[in-house]
């Protein structure tokens, strides 16, 4: 019987997804991993799902297509660029893993397009041929779906959204180096950021956050009347609203949905989004819905996994 794996690439461990084709999730489990630098290192994860297969009566013989999503640009040749987050050499896990599962098409995605990808194949954009997913979390990143294909970009860098210029004026660098990006606003680290700033600008002491990207007690305060908080989620979504409203005279989507550890405070935020992306975008992408991500962190699993059968597909 023919089986899918979809494998969520971290930092000390691994996420795996066995599924069928049609997109039935058999299991997942996560298997702590050494840096996939070296021979040992790949043993570890091809032995590891070969346990997994045979938990469901079933051999390495039997994997048609690996994806693999990682927090890095993958270019649409497949090409993996730099990965700042994570030791791994891509070519020696997948000549591993082709070992190990000989039939196996091997796709890599990156992880915020593998998240697209997999609301596309079983989530909240599934039948939708015209989308984007845009992941608000430690940093900001999207998934770009046009006539049901992946926009990747020739160098790998399509779908990053997180480095659309939105403040010119911003003091404070990037991540990337330049100034002013909507990932210094709309990520976890941005809201706690505007959130204290305001604090300090009114003198008030602000509630305890326990890290620089915890945006549940931000979401909290707001619930609970902070001004302070109110006004910072308000900034949020200007800055969002504004770089969508960009997004939809490239794209023109037929639908966004948020996704990331901000979304959580999606039903609190999304009254306000969807009111500053009236005002600001062109008048023909106005009706475009703004919904929450379906499928949570299992996004990016089910994602890669499409693409590798879909990539199968292709070359046969």
């Amino acid at each position: 019987m023919d089986r899918v794996l979809g494998i969520d690439i971290g930092g000390t461990s691994i996420k795996v997804g066995l599924f069928t084709p049609e997109g039935e999730l058999l299991e997942e489990r996560k298997i702590p991993t050494p840096a996939l630098t070296t021979d040992d290192a790949y043993a570890v994860v091809t032995s590891g799902i070969t346990r997994i297969l045979i938990a469901h009566d079933s051999t390495p013989a039997d994997v048609i297509a690996c994806g693999l999503d990682i927090p890095g640009p993958v270019a649409e040749d497949g090409t993996v660029g730099f990965l700042p987050n994570i030791e791994l050499d891509p070519e020696g896990l997948v000549g591993a893993i082709t070992a190990t599962f000989p039939r196996a098409t091997v796709a890599f995605v990156n992880d915020a397009n593998a998240a697209a990808l997999g609301e596309m194949w079983a989530g909240s954009a599934r039948g939708v041929q015209s989308f984007v997913l845009i992941a608000l979390g430690t940093g900001v990143g999207a998934g770009v779906v046009v006539g049901g294909r992946l926009i990747a970009g020739a160098f790998g860098a399509g779908g990053e959204v997180g480095h659309i210029t939105v403040e010119r004026d911003e003091p404070l660098t990037c991540g990337c180096g330049r100034h002013g990006c909507l990932e210094q606003y709309a990520s976890a680290k941005g809201v706690v950021r505007l959130y204290l700033e305001e604090c300090e600008h009114r003198g008030v002491k602000p509630v305890d956050v326990e890290h620089a990207t915890d945006t549940l007690s931000v979401f909290q305060a707001l619930s609970s009347g902070d001004e302070c908080a109110a006004i910072a989620i308000d900034k949020m979504c200007d800055y969002l609203a504004l770089a969508m409203s960009q997004i939809s005279c490239i794209v023109d989507p037929g639908m966004y949905l948020i996704g990331g550890g901000v979304a959580g405070g999606f039903s609190t935020f999304a009254p306000k989004l969807r009111e500053r992306f009236q005002e600001l975008a062109l008048s023909p992408c106005r009706d475009v819905k703004i919904e929450a991500a379906g499928l949570g962190n299992q996004a990016a699993m089910y994602g890669c996994a499409y693409e590798a059968l879909r990539l199968r597909a292709e070359q046969q």
